[in-house]
């Protein structure tokens, strides 16, 4: 099947018609309309087949992600998504793996109201380049930068579990089938927290999706306010899964370390904790307090009250063993 087949096949028909939509796939460019009153939040994520996801991943599984890794930056800006962009790169025109790779993509693009707009298909290795787009009223978007010591930092979720299934993908554990299953889902089924994104424009100081790894999120963040914060290991979100494949003092470490988790991290004054806590609970997300920050500049941890020195290292992208 050749290119524009493709396109007019599995990509120009959706259940999603937004309003706001005025010209979509089929010209040069999209044309879309927003109100007066709001603001465009733009990110744009590329996965590549091998860094982003084992080789094995399901076609379903990526369309899944790719789309979900967009909404998640859009999510922690406090931003309604409306529009994707999507180019995609296939070593070849495998019909079922696009249909199911569709699927992934769509499936979550009608539970969160977003119109695939555009895009280019071409052939070479497996790669997904998505743009998303969506609306935040004006003066209240949130960003890494407006955090203050004495703010609280809070996460949404649990984390770690996505980093555990990739350790057991790659045999550096083994996680009991009990838990396979679960942790698996976290992986290439993220969910984006959309509506806790949104519910935060309200009371959080900043925020940022944890992708990298909390530790490494939290560090742009501390890095963008320039303060400083103090990890209680003794309150991270870390699942049974997790906890009981490596024991305690590992599973901290996976947690601070591993990425792909694309929950939620974000900070709180004293103030806004109550009502915080009201709007999130509204969004059937659960929270967790995990420190605080602090005008030291540095991250450290505490555990049993105790400090302790962080050993994990975040994921970080063209990296040398040595760095």
């Amino acid at each position: 099947m050749k290119e524009f087949e493709m396109i007019r096949r599995f990509f120009t028909e959706q259940v999603i018609k937004r309003k706001d939509v005025l010209l979509g796939i089929g010209d040069d460019c999209a044309i879309v309309s927003p109100s007066e009153r709001q603001n465009i939040a733009v990110t744009t994520d590329t996965l590549v087949a091998g860094v982003h996801f084992p080789h094995q991943t399901s076609a379903r599984a990526i369309g899944h992600k790719s789309i979900a890794v967009n909404l998640s930056d859009l999510a922690a800006m406090g931003a309604e998504p409306t529009w994707i962009s999507l180019a995609i790169t296939l070593p070849e025109a495998d019909l079922q793996w696009v249909e199911e790779f569709c699927v992934g993509v769509f499936e979550l693009c009608e539970f969160y109201n977003v119109q695939l707009i555009g895009g280019d298909t071409t052939q070479g290795p497996l790669s997904i380049t998505v743009t998303a787009q969506g609306l935040i009223p004006k003066a209240k978007h949130l960003s890494r930068s407006g955090a203050k010591a004495g703010d609280w930092v809070y996460v949404t979720g649990e984390i770690g579990d996505a980093a555990l299934a990739l350790k057991h993908i790659f045999n550096e554990v083994v996680v009991e089938a009990e838990y396979l299953d679960s942790v698996r889902k976290r992986l290439d089924y993220p969910r984006p927290r959309v509506l806790a994104g949104q519910a935060l424009r309200e009371y959080a100081s900043s925020a940022i999706d944890l992708s990298d790894g909390l530790l490494a999120d939290l560090g742009h963040i501390c890095e963008a306010s320039n303060v400083g914060a103090n990890i209680v290991l003794d309150d991270l979100p870390i699942s049974n899964a997790l906890r009981d494949t490596v024991g305690l003092e590992k599973a901290c470490e996976i947690a601070l370390a591993g990425g792909d988790d694309y929950e939620l991290l974000f900070t709180v004054c004293e103030d806004n904790k109550v009502g915080m806590e009201t709007a999130l609970a509204n969004t059937g997300n659960t929270i967790t307090c995990i420190g605080q920050i602090n005008r030291s500049a540095k991250i450290t941890s505490t555990l049993n009250s105790k400090s302790v020195p962080i050993r994990a290292k975040s994921f970080e992208h063209f990296a040398s063993s040595t760095d």
